[in-house]
């Protein structure tokens, strides 16, 4: 099972129509976020996304967004190095951060 950060609050997205099923997506994931099924990418476990950025980065049909370095888990692992930089939850996302300061 994959780590968890903070449940639906990952910025990552999938357009499965432009999605070639090539699987460098699902090979690339450090989290085994994708998984091809039918010749195309799904995300699997959004959940376990780290937003590294590596699936966007290596996709050749520019089917995947994410927001690599500014989401909670860049926040998170800013905190725990004492390195100033909150997690980007907040009102406008629609969700509420649940870390502690």
């Amino acid at each position: 099972m994959a780590l968890r950060y903070l449940a639906n609050v990952v910025t990552l997205q999938l357009d499965e129509a432009a999605c070639v099923g090539c699987g460098r997506c699902a090979e690339v994931c450090p989290h085994a976020v994708f998984a091809i099924q039918d010749r195309r990418a799904r995300i699997v476990d959004r959940d376990a996304c780290m937003e590294c950025g590596a699936c966007a980065r290596n996709c050749p049909v520019a089917a995947i967004s994410v927001d690599a370095g500014v989401g909670c888990a860049t926040g998170l692992l800013n905190r725990a190095l004492g390195r100033k930089g909150d997690c980007c939850c907040s009102e406008e996302r629609g969700n509420e951060c649940t870390t502690t300061k």
